[in-house]
Order: C-alpha cells, then structure tokens, then sequence
C-alpha cells in the first residue's frame, strides 16, 4: 500500500510559564523539562502530580454525581423486582460491542432473565433501529439498556414508548436539541449534566452504571473492577483522551489485560503472539481491530461472543473466527485505499481541493472508516468517503487537527439524511441524488473555514532538551507517564545543534539509522523511519535538529535507549 511520507511537518512547540514551571520543580524536584511535560497535561500541583504518577481506583468519580443515574438504578431494580425481560443493546464497534460485554456479563450476576443483541451494519445500519425495537417488543422485553447509541433516537426511542417498550441510554456522543423520551438518559455531554468529567467512552458509561449498582446494593466493588479489561480496550479503540477518570480506567484495565484478562481477550492475545505487559498501543493496532473485524466483515455478534465466554475453548474459537475476519478486512482495506489514492491523484482537479470526498458504490462499507484515514495519512485534509448500503449512500468522515468535521456536516444537513459522531470522526448517510451537491457544499465549506496551518501535520513538542539530559533515571520517570494516548501521547522532545558522528547511513528500503552527538554529550543512535531523504541535512557536516521520542530498544537480550526520530530540519 502507497501512504505518503509528509517531509513538510510544522513544529509547535508547546509553552508552560516560566514560574509555574519553577514552583512545580521546587515541588516536585525533577527536572523542568519534566515539569513542563506535567503543565502541558494540566497537572499544577504537588497533589496533582502525586494522582497522576499514582493512580488509584479511590479516584474514580462518584457515578451518581451523573445525570439521570438514579432514575437508571431505580429502573432496573423494578425490571429485576418484576422479573422483566431486559435486553442489553449496543453498536457494533469495539466501544459498543466491549459496553454490551460489560453491562451484560455484570447484570448476568444477579438475574438471568436477560439477553443481548447486537445490530446488524449491513441490515439496520448504526444506533439504535426499528427492527431490533419490533424484535424486542414481539419477544416480550419490558426494558432495553442502550450503550455507545441512542442520543440522538429521538422518533425511535418514542415508538418503543409507545409500545410499552422503556430505554435507559448509555451514550457519550453529543445530544441534539432533543433528548430522546427514554426514562433515563445517562450522557456527560448533556448539557444539565454536573458530572465532572465528560469524556468517559460509551463502555466507560456501562461501567459507570454497573459502579452505581454496586454501591446502592452494597455489592462487592472487586465485580466492578473485573470488567476494567473490556473498559481499556473500549478506550483506547475510541480514541478517546486517557486522562482523568479515563487514565485511572485504562491503567487497571491494562493491569487485569497483562496479567488476569477474561477468557476471550486472553485468546485474543495469544492469538496475536502478544508478549509482555500489554499496552494501548496493542490494543490500538492488535486487540481492537481485530474486534471490530467482527461487525466489518460479518457479525459483530461474533465479538460479543468472545467477549463474554466463560471458557478457554469457546473463547479459542471465537477468537480464530475473529482473526480470519481480520486477514480478510486488510486484503479488502488495501485494495480499495490503493483504488481511492489513485482517484485522487489521476485527477488534476480532485488534488487541487482542499478535501476529499469520494464514491463508489461497490466498496465495502465495512473499511471504509479505516480508507479515511489511510487518506489523510497520504493526502493531510478532511475526507470523507462514500458507498451505496441498502439504497441509501453511507460514509466515514475523518478530519485532521484543529478542524471540526461534525460542524462541516452540520453545515450540509439539508443534504444529509442522518449524521452523528465527533470533531474528528463522524458517519453519515446520504440519498444518492444528493451526493454530488454534498461533495460541492462540503468541499465549499471546508476551503472556507480551514487554514493553511490546518493543512499542514503537525509535530507537537513538549519541551526542548540536552541530549545528556538523555539516561535511565530520565527514562524511568518517563515511563511513569504511561498509559499513552490523546491527551496524554508520548512526549515529544526537540534538540537543536545536533551534529552527525559519520556513522549516520540508510537501512532498509527508505529508514535512517542515526549515531548523532552534541558538543558536549555523549554518542546517541536513533532510528527515523522513512526519512532516507533526510541524509543530505544529516550529512551536511552542519549541526542540525530533531524531534523525537525516547524508546527503549531490546535486541539479542541487551537494552538500550535510542531516540525515534519524528522529524530532522537543517538550522
């Protein structure tokens, strides 16, 4: 697959105030390059810094500060109390089939009268749909639990209403102007919601229901924190920020993945050959895609399957049909980014916009999201990319930083039959006839509201370093700031008046193996992938600067630290 190398990056760097830096080092005495690194993740003080190197489970939020949750308690006391069927629903994403897991492998504990259903992406499209509402209704299911959909199901949730039929949303996407008439709505994003932290993933709102159950029946608190392995895996495959409560969830869930995680997630791993301590980055690029293969390519049913068996054996199996699921989304990934990169760059006028929009109504819908994104990797603008799904025109939208994809839709929505999601990431459905007039309007919007600097990838630098600086103490504390994720990614650093030691050369295909040095440092080696091009800069005899991050390298048994080069420019 062709994916374009950016040589263009802008390089932000990222300032903390002189004096607070000063005041966190009289508290923390570290170094201020690692005091800037806390000020950039809002961390202020000693108290501050002391919960985010240590995380603790007793930080986690009060559940009942969110809206509507003790009306959600209460409900599902009385569906219990009169023995109501309860039906567990959900997307068919990793968030959403992780959230189904959670809420019915914990409910499943107390009362087993109830079931899950997961929809379909090929018959009923995403959220919440009419035909898992008339299914629940003929099967006599008094209460649906709706987890990572339903905030904007307002006509939907009504009908189930009206036939007797009650839901409790679990969602964490943005409300319209109307919430739906559900008899509890559990969303931080509502705007009457006081709960303090908005950016838990729809799993990370089951799991704050499951928390409320416990505490109000004075449940042993140890079956919540049994399912942080699904919540982990929820968040990092959402790409949603690992900080406060999130940072707390994700780093016991990692914990219980390493080295305690359920039966399904642990074939998954061994599957995969993953070894060591499990980190977002392995569920990023191995777990999570291979969950949601699931719901791309035949039946997300499969990954809740997986998620909630209570045996190796069965876990084994699901977990196979999963990896097959998954060999076969990258052959048809591959073929259908080379076949929109190609679109792109055969047309004189499509390169000249300022976004992409394409359509093909014969790609497969389920990797069109991860098309998007492979195209803004080559090409670096808002993209949106289109099939024909049961009649109707279906897309993925991805944006690139600083831009706000959800607006640009919102700014189309006459032309747009549904739509939800967030700023960078968002799904859409349009009537064929309109798809031309969409590209145009989307295209109009997107050249008038977007910058040049937006157009251009960016490489945040969190502070600028010494290359003595550089040893295993350093490390170490570095380290202590994982889990890494958004808004709390690997830190970044930059050195100036670099200078090549002349044992700098290429290696494989198009990598760059450095051995650089400061005047008065010592030797360090670092790898920049694909940067080949670089070597002249490098070469020059001239010092030059990099940015990068710190890694630890293990080779033949021996560890050493290097540097992973994100970028080289001339001085």
């Amino acid at each position: 697959m062709s994916v374009k190398t950016h040589s263009n990056y802008r390089w932000v760097d990222k300032k903390a105030p002189q004096e607070k830096t000063d005041s966190l080092q009289r508290a923390l005495k570290i170094k201020p390059s690692l005091c800037e690194l806390l000020l950039h993740r809002n961390i202020n003080t000693f108290d501050q810094a002391k919960k985010f190197f240590r995380p603790s489970l007793k930080d986690l939020h009060n559940p009942f500060l969110m809206k509507d949750m003790e009306i959600a308690i209460q409900r599902i006391n009385d569906a219990i109390y009169y023995g109501e069927k309860i039906l567990v629903y959900g997307d068919y994403d990793v968030d959403g089939t992780t959230a189904i897991s959670l809420a019915y492998t914990y409910f499943k504990n107390f009362y087993d009268n109830i079931e899950y259903y997961v929809p379909n992406r090929y018959v009923e499209g995403y959220g919440v749909s009419y035909e898992a509402i008339d299914w629940a209704i003929d099967n006599k299911f008094g209460l649906v639990i709706c987890l990572d959909c339903g905030i904007k199901a307002v006509d939907k949730i009504a009908y189930a209403k009206e036939n007797g039929l009650d839901f409790i949303i679990c969602d964490h996407h943005l409300p319209g102007d109307v919430l739906p008439p559900a008899v509890a709505v559990l969303d931080p994003k509502r705007d009457d919601c006081p709960y303090p932290f908005k950016e838990l993933s729809g799993c990370g709102i089951g799991f704050k229901l499951a928390q409320a159950y416990s505490i109000f029946h004075r449940k042993d608190p140890k079956m919540v924190y049994e399912l942080l392995d699904l919540v982990a895996v929820s968040v990092a495959s959402d790409i949603v920020p690992i900080e406060d409560e999130n940072r707390v969830l994700t780093y016991f869930g990692l914990e219980k993945l390493t080295n305690n995680p359920r039966p399904g997630l642990k074939s998954m791993i061994e599957l995969s050959k993953l070894q060591g301590n499990i980190r977002v980055s392995d569920i990023v690029f191995v777990i999570g895609p291979r969950i949601n293969a699931a719901g791309r390519m035949d039946d997300a049913k499969y990954a809740v399957k997986l998620l909630v068996a209570d045996h190796n054996e069965t876990a084994y199996n699901n977990a196979e049909i999963l990896q097959k699921h998954n060999s076969d989304r990258k052959v048809v990934d591959t073929d259908i980014t080379n076949q929109a990169i190609s679109m792109v760059a055969d047309n004189a006028k499509m390169l000249a916009r300022k976004s992409t929009v394409l359509y093909k109504p014969d790609w497969h819908k389920g990797v069109i999201g991860i098309v998007a994104s492979r195209l803004i990797q080559h090409f670096y603008r808002p993209t949106v990319v289109l099939t024909l799904s049961n009649g109707m025109v279906t897309g993925s939208a991805r944006s690139v930083s600083g831009f706000d994809i959800y607006n640009a839709l919102d700014s189309c929505s006459d032309l747009i039959h549904q739509f939800g999601g967030h700023k960078y990431a968002a799904g859409l459905t349009i009537e064929e006839g309109n798809v031309s007039a969409f590209m145009d309007r989307f295209e109009n919007i997107v050249r008038d509201t977007i910058t040049d600097d937006q157009l251009t990838p960016e490489i945040l630098i969190d502070s600028e370093i010494p290359l003595k600086h550089i040893n295993d103490k350093f490390y170490g504390i570095i380290k202590q700031f994982a889990p890494f994720g958004p808004a709390n990614m690997r830190p970044v650093f930059k050195t100036a008046e670099v200078y090549d030691t002349g044992h700098s050369s290429i290696v494989g295909e198009n990598h760059l193996k450095l051995v650089v040095r400061q005047k008065d440092s010592f030797t360090y080696k670092g790898i920049a992938y694909n940067m080949a091009s670089k070597l002249d800069i490098v070469k020059s005899g001239k010092p030059f600067q990099i940015c990068y991050i710190i890694e630890e390298n293990n080779f033949k048994g021996s560890s050493n630290l290097q540097l992973n080069i994100n970028d080289i420019k001339a001085l």
